[in-house]
Parts: C-alpha cells; sequence; structure tokens
C-alpha cells in the first residue's frame, strides 16, 4: 500500500514555529532549526560591522552602492530561505513591497555554519543560490575558523576564490575594499582564549 503524499509546506506554517526558532521552506519541506549560538552571531555582526558601513553608506570611505541585511526573509520561486547575510547592488533592491520577504535573489549572500545547519547551508541551500544565479556566496565556519569565498561562474558551478583561516586578512569579491581580520569573527579569540569551547 502506497503512503500518502506529504503536503508540501507553505508560507502559513513558518508562523506556526516557536518564536526562538528559524523556519526555511526548501523543497517544499518546512525546516526548523534552532536560533544562532553566540559564536555564530558574533562571526554575522563582525562581518556586517566591516561590509555595511563601506558599501551600504555613503561616505564611510567605500564605493557605497549596496543594501545589506542580517538574516532577512527571501522567497526564491517556492523556496524562502534566511541566510546570516544577504546583500543587493541597490539598482536590485525591490521597492517598495508590501510583503515581509524578498522577492530578487540577493548579489551576495553569506552563511554562518553550525552543526545543526551545515548540511542545510552547503547542500540544499547553495544548490538554490547557485539556480537563482546569486554571483557571490560565503561560507563561514567559527569551528575552523575558516572563510570559504566562492563565485558562480556558470549555471550550477561555483568556483572557489580563496579560502583563508584564522587570524588571516580578507580581501573577497564582490567586497574588495574592505579587509576582515578573521581573528575578529572568532568569540574564543574575542575573550581571549584559544581554546574553543562548547557553543558552536
Amino acid at each position: 500500500m502506497a503512503e500518502p503524499a506529504t503536503k508540501a509546506a507553505n508560507y502559513e506554517d513558518l508562523y506556526r514555529i516557536p518564536e526562538n526558532m528559524t523556519g526555511q521552506i526548501i523543497d517544499g519541506e518546512l525546516i526548523v532549526t534552532p536560533r544562532p549560538s553566540r559564536s555564530h552571531a558574533l562571526a554575522a555582526t563582525m562581518v556586517a560591522a566591516e561590509i555595511a558601513p563601506r558599501y551600504s553608506m555613503e561616505g564611510r570611505g567605500g564605493p557605497g552602492g549596496w543594501i545589506i541585511l542580517i538574516e532577512p526573509e527571501i522567497k526564491l520561486d517556492k523556496d524562502v530561505l534566511v541566510p546570516d547575510l544577504a546583500g543587493w547592488r541597490k539598482e536590485r533592491f525591490p521597492w517598495p513591497e508590501e510583503t515581509n520577504w524578498i522577492s530578487a535573489s540577493p548579489d551576495w549572500v553569506c552563511e554562518i555554519l553550525s552543526p545543526a545547519t551545515v548540511l542545510v547551508d552547503r547542500i540544499k541551500k547553495m544548490n538554490i543560490y547557485a539556480r537563482e544565479k546569486v554571483p557571490y556566496f560565503w561560507v563561514i565556519d567559527p569551528r575552523d575558523r575558516t572563510l570559504e569565498a566562492l563565485k558562480l561562474v556558470e549555471p550550477g558551478q561555483w568556483v572557489v576564490l580563496g579560502v583563508y583561516g584564522a587570524d588571516d586578512k580578507v580581501r573577497a569579491e564582490p567586497f574588495p575594499d574592505v579587509e576582515i581580520d578573521l581573528s575578529q569573527l572568532w568569540l574564543e579569540r574575542q575573550l581571549g582564549s584559544k581554546e574553543a569551547g562548547p557553543d558552536r
């Protein structure tokens, strides 16, 4: 006897998840994950603090021209994603929109890995970003203290622009005017400890 077909998740399902969780719809499946840990949140905060002033605030020593958002909700076809960071060139940013979600694919996405999200970020979401022709994709791993910068060169094919770690000073596309000191992204370094704690 055939099993009944599973009903695909819809946007209304996102309203029913607990407030301390993050919900996404990927390939018709509702994926619910815990809110980011403190290590995860610090990495996102520090990257945004470096990029946003120069690229989304005119007159701050950079070229401007971008909208940079932390944890925006983005609807791409039937998928609803919440990347850790995303950026749009201003001329591509949809405004006004009556929906909470953003309808245009980003020009840059940054996902920060955690044990609860690594497979979703590395496989499912990465494939969706390629499908939607997101030009640049950064992957940050606080556990291994690495940043990987990728560029979409043709449909479905990412090339690695660079892999950086520990205390590297990074200038990576699409934000070459910003030098990011990776040592500032890791919580244990901020706290003065060389050993990683349990918060990963």
